[in-house]
């Protein structure tokens, strides 16, 4: 099954433009699946998963480039990062747009050496999992969000709703597309799977890590603090290792595409706000099955269904803007007076506040920290309160109630 992709508007945009494309992501979020739908019978394609062809690729790349002239698609190509300096010789020689599609789990080596080699001459494009819009087959029209009135009268059009119950399964489930799109397949099962071939192949190709079961510790204690203030030492205690390693692992995740790191939003307007960024997993299912929660109804009524409903919308909003081809502007508020804002979208110089919140009756007492924006002498949009309410009401003059299904 496929499901259509928000990237792919842009997709055909750089691929017009750049003669190399490199589509960055987590495994299984769908990069391979993407490319070939778009590239059709037109474009070769040649996975470096298969023995056969890394090993072509690492001993000959020369050869390696011959036998699998453009247009092409090479999957995986961190496997093979010799045979970046080749792709930009036959770029240099024939500067024909769309020539080599490249996709890859993000990994310290793949992008610095795409730097270092491509510069000019690729277009590095970031896919998260399946957003809900694009699981609902509105994947095409899917616009970044912002707390605006041109935004909600679009997305009312819908008449889209999302109960309790059918919300936390979509959180429970995730957003692998092989999961999403199959009901056949078992939740658990798949994600044991995974995890099990990203603790066996990705980290290891990474860092030399000795200890699995120690990283395994790292990763369900990182997954347990999803939407909370990153500490390094207490992520390193619970994982029984050195803060050294923790900061060395947590790179680790960062850099294969399965956490999200929100900076704090800070000026030198005051030195009372906190510097340390929040962490957030990108697939709620795998942080869900990592923390041990059997179901959809226990993670609803357990000690983290506030964190990870906030994990969901936040991943949300992300693949809003990633999957448009955007960087997302995004940052949270926090002083050492407790006063916090969720998240910052920081628009053409315009602030637009948003809080998360698991509750069907928002009211002014949310968002009375938006008043702190003041000092900073910028304009300030519309806010709001991503939230399980029904319908967008206003709460003030300047936010709005916002329904979850609305994002």
């Amino acid at each position: 099954m496929y499901s259509t992709r928000t990237l792919e508007g842009y997709i055909s945009k750089a691929a017009a433009q750049f003669p190399v494309l490199l589509l960055t992501g987590a495994r299984q979020v769908g990069k391979t699946t993407l490319l070939r739908h778009l590239g059709g019978r037109e474009r070769a394609y040649v996975s470096l998963d298969d023995p056969l062809a890394l090993s072509l690729a690492r001993a000959d790349p020369a050869l390696f480039m011959q036998r699998f002239p453009a247009p092409v698609l090479i999957d995986e190509i961190q496997y093979a990062l010799r045979l970046l300096p080749y792709i930009k010789m036959a770029v240099d020689a024939d500067r024909k747009p769309g020539s080599f599609w490249l996709t890859g789990s993000r990994q310290f080596q793949l992008m610095r050496n795409v730097s270092e080699s491509l510069a000019g001459r690729v277009a590095v494009l970031q896919l998260l999992g399946l957003s809900r819009q694009e699981i609902m087959g509105n994947g095409a029209t899917q616009k970044p969000f912002l707390p605006t009135t041109p935004f909600f009268t679009e997305r009312a059009r819908q008449g889209d709703t999302l109960s309790l119950k059918d919300l936390y399964t979509l959180i429970w489930k995730g957003s692998f597309p092989a999961l999403t799109l199959d009901a056949s397949l078992d939740r658990d099962l798949f994600l044991s799977s995974y995890v099990q071939t990203y603790l066996q192949r990705d980290v290891r190709d990474l860092a030399q890590v000795g200890d699995e079961m120690a990283f395994l510790r790292f990763l369900r204690a990182s997954a347990a603090r999803t939407g909370q203030l990153l500490n390094i030492s207490e992520l390193a205690r619970d994982a029984d290792v050195s803060p050294v390693t923790g900061k060395k692992w947590l790179s680790i995740l960062e850099a294969s595409g399965l956490i999200y790191l929100l900076a704090p939003y800070f000026t030198n307007v005051t030195k009372r706000m906190v510097k340390t960024p929040k962490l957030y997993f990108l697939d709620t299912g795998l942080a869900a099955y990592l923390t041990e929660w059997s179901s959809p109804e226990t993670l609803e009524a357990g000690a983290m269904s506030g964190p990870i409903l906030e994990t969901w919308i936040m991943g949300e909003l992300l693949k809003n803007w990633l999957h448009n081809g955007l960087r997302p502007p995004f940052y949270y508020y926090r002083d050492k007076d407790q006063k916090e804002i969720d998240l910052l979208i920081i628009q053409d110089g315009t602030v637009f506040p948003l809080e998360f919140k698991k509750t069907a009756s928002p009211d002014k007492h949310d968002i009375r920290h938006f008043t702190v924006l003041e000092k900073f002498k910028m304009p300030v949009g519309m806010g709001g309160v991503i939230c399980l309410a029904k319908q967008v009401l206003p709460l003030d003059k300047t936010a709005w109630s916002v329904p979850a299904s609305l994002i």
